[in-house]
């Protein structure tokens, strides 16, 4: 019996030094050197293409200060055509490198995972042992050749073998933590692929928008046929139609989108959340609201009233509260609808549950510069509720898939994901709907 005892305990140490052994050597293969030149060759033509855009941002900067001209306004399309494409080749090789990067982690997973799976064959060894151990009955000992001192001796051996089975725990307890790592570092590192991509996309359009300029004012250049003035005018005018375009919101009537810009704007400037995402859910939830119905109006039947359609004991205090304070018929205010089993009396254009508006009452007022209770069903007040509320689900980084994921979390509560209710197309609708209303309203309006 001790013989087994000591070639189990043998075992052990052997194979949990080879574990150690083999998890070192495989992570020192990872760091190989043609991969660091890569990474270091990668590093260094980045940072060559972020000193040649600031370059080409500080003539741009000089060249805005002249007096207008067509000539001048050429030459600054040209620049800014210049720097797209340097903007393209810099994040072209930081896919290159993302890439490299991705496929490292990846690697380091698939060893972890391995490694797992091996530490935890090897507890159920250790396990199996020790029970067949601890099973020995004391008509068993007495019927074997063991002497006492010889059975205290094999008890410590047991108490190592308990020992070494706290060891493996806690070195799967390890190993798991480094995976979670791992996948958490490949997580953002795709994210920040997808977001290049994004960028690159964006920067693509924006040089094919900027060459037609470019080739409307060389044409312009060679005809003589218009003056700056009249191009200036043309501009102005062409910005006086998106300024004075009405924005529809849900549950309450349609402004200017130039009102709309600046409300989300001033916003902006305390919570970072750019104003076209903010202005993209607003008119989602209008474009959804199209389809959803009305709730809690003048008429409708009881059923459809605040009392039947709220949670009530999340949302009929609060809602009670805000329409006291603003002095409103809680009867007779426009509320959205139930969706399927769930509960509705969701407010205003922003779509604030009563609950939900109360959390941010205070941050809203400090935005707003005001004392009283803040109105859901003001436009001004509801977009400020919004970038103030998707500033706390991560909009304000501002990257893509932190704006996407902050657009499914205003919708559901969740990141995007393949989940059941689905949430996705949300995010992915309201992202669409941001590209459009930047490129094709706000940046019209820039330098005007």
């Amino acid at each position: 019996m001790r013989k087994f005892f000591s070639i189990v305990i043998f075992s052990f140490l052997l194979l949990f030094s080879f574990n150690v052994f083999s998890f070192n050597q495989v992570f020192a293969q990872n760091v190989s050197g043609s991969v660091e030149d890569r990474k270091k060759q990668l590093e260094a033509e980045l940072a060559a293409l972020e000193q040649q855009i600031k370059e080409q941002e500080a003539l741009l900067n000089t060249q805005r200060k002249e007096s207008g001209t067509i000539t001048r306004d050429i030459s600054i399309l040209t620049g800014e055509i210049q720097k797209a494409k340097l903007a393209i080749k810099q994040k072209t090789v930081l896919i290159n490198k993302l890439n490299d990067e991705i496929k490292e982690k990846n690697k380091t997973i698939g060893v972890l995972s391995d490694r797992i799976g091996k530490q935890k064959d090897s507890l159920a060894e250790l396990l199996r042992k020790a029970n067949q151990i601890e099973e020995v009955t004391l008509a068993e000992f007495i019927l074997s050749n063991q002497t006492v001192g010889e059975f205290y001796n094999d008890l410590e051996k047991i108490t190592s073998i308990k020992e070494a089975v706290v060891l493996k725990v806690s070195e799967i307890k390890t190993t798991k933590n480094l995976t979670e790592k791992e996948k958490q570092e490949l997580q953002e590192k795709q994210d920040a692929e997808v977001n290049a991509k994004v960028e690159i996309e964006g920067q693509k359009r924006s040089v094919e928008k900027k060459e037609g300029e470019k080739k409307s004012l060389l044409t312009v250049s060679k005809s003589k046929e218009k003056t700056y003035e009249q191009v200036l005018k043309e501009r102005e005018k062409k910005a006086a139609e998106i300024r004075s375009a009405l924005f529809a919101l849900r549950d309450s009537a349609a402004i200017p989108f130039g009102k709309a810009l600046e409300y989300a704007t001033e916003a902006s400037k305390k919570t970072g959340v750019r104003p076209a995402f903010v202005l993209a859910i607003l008119k989602q939830e209008s474009n959804m609201g199209e389809n959803v119905g009305r709730c809690n109006r003048a008429g409708d039947p009881p059923s459809k009233k605040w009392a039947a359609i709220m949670k009530p004991t999340r949302d009929h205090a609060p809602f009670l509260a805000i329409t006291a304070a603003l002095g409103f018929d809680p009867n007779n205010i426009p509320l959205s609808c139930p969706i399927g089993s769930g509960w509705g009396g969701a407010m205003g254009p922003s779509q604030f549950i009563p609950s939900t508006w109360t959390i941010f009452v205070n941050k809203m007022k400090n935005i707003l510069g005001i004392s009283g209770m803040p109105n859901p069903w003001d436009p001004r007040h509801a977009i400020t509720a919004s970038s103030v509320y998707l500033s706390d689900l991560g909009a304000d980084t501002g990257t893509y898939t932190a704006l996407r994921n902050a657009a499914c979390r205003y919708y559901s509560g969740r990141s995007c994901d393949s989940k059941k209710p689905a949430n996705t197309f949300y995010g992915n609708s309201v992202m669409a709907i941001t590209t459009d209303i930047q490129e094709n309203m706000i940046d019209p309006l820039q330098g005007i």
